[in-house]
C-alpha cells in the first residue's frame, strides 16, 4: 500500500442504501450478502464497507482486503454463534459471537490439536467460568487432559513476574510443543496468556476466551501480546494470533459496571477513526448499552470485531493502518503509566486520552467544535472521565509519551481526528504547539 511518508489517513463509507438506522439492531433474520473490500489507493483509504442489500447483516463475514460473499446467514439464536473471520491468509482465524457459546464443547474442541491444555485465568474469574471451560474442553473428549494457572486479578500484575507463573506451571505440567494454551479472562490475560503462549518452547498454540467488553470488542483480535515495564505500557511482547476467539456473551452478566463501561470507551472509538454509522448508532443506543440490553450489546461487540478484523487483516503488524486503533492510547498510557497500573482501568485512561486527541485535532483545525461536543457528550453518558486526574502534569505526559511504541527515530507519532466524522490520520506532522497547548489545557502544571 502506498502512503504519503509519515501519515495515514483512514475513513469507512459505505453503499447509501445501507445505512442504518440510528437506533437499528439487526435480528440477522434475512439473507444478506456481505462484502468487505478494502481501497490502497496512494491516499491509503482503506476499509470501505459495501452492502449488497439495504438491510441486515451477515451471521458469517471475512474481513479482508477482497471482495467476500457471505453464504450462511440465519436467524440469531444461543445455539449458532455468529462468526467474524480474521484473514491472515494459512494464520487465519475465526471469532465466534454468541450467547451461551461455553456451553458448545465442539467449538472449544475443534481449536485444541494436541492431548494437553493450560488454561489460564485470574482469581476473579476462576470460581466463576474455570468449570464450565475445563468441562468444554473435556467432555467427550476423554484424552485430553486440562491443567489451570490462576493468577492475580489487576493490571498491576501484569508483568514479567506474573507471566513466569505461567511458565512456571507450563513446564512442570510437562507441556510439549502441541499443547495449547487457553486465555480465560479479561485484557490482561489474554495479553499474558498469548504472550507465553508466544514464547514458551518457542511458540504453542493458544485460544482466547475473553470476559470482558474490552476484551472482546478489541485485545483479544489481532495478536497483539505482552506485558508491562515500570517506564511504560505493553512495550514487551509480540505479534502472536491465536487459533480462536470465543466471545460467550453471558459473561458480561457477571461484568461489574465499571468493567463494563470501560469496554465501551474502545467501541467508541472504532465509531470516531472509521465507522461513522456506528458511531451514529451508539448515540442513540447508549442508554441500551448501559442497561445492558443483549441485542444491543451483541450488535456492538459484532461490529467492532469487523472493524477489527478488517483492520488487522490489512496491517497485521501495525507498520501503518493498524496503528489508527490506537486514537487516545498515546495519552491514556500515559496516565496508566504515570498515575500508576491498575489506578485506572485502561478504558479510563483511554476516554480520556481520547478526548485529548480530539482537542488537539480541533486546536490544528482538523475537525469542527461539533465533533468535540460529540465525544465529550457519548463518553459521559457512558460514566466515562473525560480528563485525566489531577495529579498528571506535562512533564509527566511529555516523558512517557517520549517511549511509547509509536515514536519513530525520535518523533512523536499520534492518531487525530481529521475531516469528517470517521476519518482520522496516523502522523508526525503536526505543530508541536497544539500538542503543548493540550496538555497545558488539561494538566495543572
Amino acid at each position: 500500500m502506498a502512503c504519503a511518508t509519515n501519515a495515514i489517513s483512514l475513513s469507512l463509507s459505505s453503499n447509501p442504501n445501507s445505512k442504518l438506522s440510528s437506533d437499528f439492531i439487526p435480528k440477522l433474520n434475512k439473507p444478506v450478502n456481505v462484502y468487505l473490500r478494502a481501497s490502497t489507493s496512494a491516499e491509503l483509504n482503506p476499509g470501505r464497507l459495501f452492502l449488497s442489500r439495504p438491510i441486515g447483516l451477515s451471521r458469517r463475514i471475512c474481513a479482508n482486503a477482497t471482495p467476500v460473499m457471505d453464504r450462511s446467514v440465519g436467524e440469531r439464536s444461543s445455539s449458532v454463534p455468529t462468526i467474524v473471520e480474521v484473514d491472515l491468509g494459512n494464520r487465519s482465524y475465526p471469532i465466534y459471537i454468541g450467547s451461551g457459546l461455553l456451553d458448545q464443547h465442539e467449538l472449544l474442541q475443534k481449536h485444541v490439536h494436541g492431548k494437553k491444555v493450560l488454561v489460564v485465568t485470574n482469581t476473579t474469574i476462576a470460581p466463576l467460568y474455570l468449570d464450565k471451560v475445563v468441562d468444554a474442553l473435556i467432555k467427550g473428549n476423554p484424552n485430553v487432559s486440562v491443567e489451570n494457572v490462576i493468577l492475580p486479578d489487576g493490571e498491576k500484575y501484569k508483568n514479567m513476574e506474573t507471566l513466569m507463573k505461567v511458565f512456571d506451571k507450563a513446564i512442570e505440567s510437562r507441556l510439549d510443543r502441541r499443547c495449547t494454551f487457553v486465555a480465560l479472562g479479561g485484557g490482561v490475560i489474554g495479553d499474558m496468556c498469548g504472550f507465553a503462549a508466544a514464547a514458551f518452547l518457542r511458540g504453542v498454540n493458544f485460544i482466547q476466551i475473553p470476559t470482558t467488553v474490552m476484551a472482546q470488542v478489541d485485545s483479544s483480535v489481532g495478536g497483539k501480546t505482552g506485558i508491562n515495564h515500570p517506564l511504560g505500557k505493553n512495550l514487551i511482547g509480540a505479534f502472536y494470533q491465536p487459533q480462536c476467539v470465543l466471545i460467550d456473551t453471558d459473561t458480561l452478566n457477571t461484568l461489574p459496571d465499571r468493567e463494563l463501561a470501560s469496554g465501551l470507551a474502545e467501541v467508541i472509538k472504532y465509531g470516531l477513526i472509521r465507522d461513522a454509522e456506528f458511531f451514529e448508532w451508539q448515540e442513540k443506543n447508549m442508554a441500551k448499552l448501559m442497561a445492558r440490553d443483549p441485542d444491543a450489546f451483541a450488535y456492538a461487540i459484532k461490529r467492532s470485531c469487523e472493524n477489527k478484523a478488517e483492520v488487522v487483516s490489512l496491517d497485521e503488524k501495525e507498520s501503518g493502518l493498524r496503528a489508527t486503533l490506537n486514537l487516545g492510547h498515546t495519552f491514556g498510557h500515559a496516565i496508566e503509566t504515570g498515575f500508576g497500573y491498575g489506578e485506572w482501568l485502561h478504558g479510563e485512561a483511554v476516554a480520556a486520552g481520547t478526548v485529548m486527541a480530539v482537542d488537539m485535532s480541533y486546536r490544528l483545525g482538523w475537525i469542527d467544535s461539533s465533533i468535540v461536543k460529540r465525544v465529550n457528550d457519548i463518553l459521559q453518558r457512558a460514566k466515562l472521565p473525560t480528563a485525566p486526574p489531577e495529579t498528571m502534569t506535562v512533564e509527566m505526559f511529555k516523558s512517557v509519551m517520549a517511549v511509547d511504541k509509536k515514536v519513530a527515530d525520535g518523533l512523536l507519532r499520534l492518531i487525530l481526528l481529521k475531516g469528517p466524522l470517521g476519518n482520522c490520520v496516523f502522523t508526525g506532522e503536526y505543530d508541536r504547539k497544539a500538542l503543548d497547548d493540550t496538555l497545558s489545557a488539561f494538566c495543572k502544571s
